[in-house]
């Protein structure tokens, strides 16, 4: 059974950073694309930022290229996203996601429970 748990959001001044963790088990995602993805209330979960289990160039959002990173550590089961430079805008929980290559996110993928990222102005 697929499990991701993520952890590290929190409250943070506009400007600031912090890094999400998302702890993988229950298979191996060799085959998988990871990723990270945000809902603030009201709105559609969007995409932020995803990179192959495997290995490969990661794929952004506009609005967070140059300012987050994606990455992984394969030895721990663990994705990150740090996040720089965050801004007001930022503010949503932030979701961990595994879906097989060439498989719908939202019809066909795994989710953690999200964690509250919140900037202050």
């Amino acid at each position: 059974q697929v499990q991701l748990v993520e952890s590290g959001g929190g409250l943070v001044q506009a400007g600031g950073s912090l890094r999400l963790s998302c702890a993988a088990s229950g298979r191996t995602f060799s085959d998988y694309i990871m990723g990270w993805f945000r809902q603030a209330p009201g709105k559609e979960r969007e995409f932020v930022a995803a990179i192959a289990w495997s290995g490969g160039s990661p794929a952004y959002a506009d609005s967070v290229k140059g300012r987050f990173t994606i990455s992984r550590d394969n030895a721990k089961n663990t994705l990150y996203l740090q996040m720089n430079s965050l801004e007001p805008d930022d503010t949503d929980v932030y979701y961990c996601a595994a879906v097989r290559r060439g498989s719908n996110w939202y019809a066909d993928g795994y989710w953690g429970q999200g964690t509250q990222v919140t900037v202050s102005s």
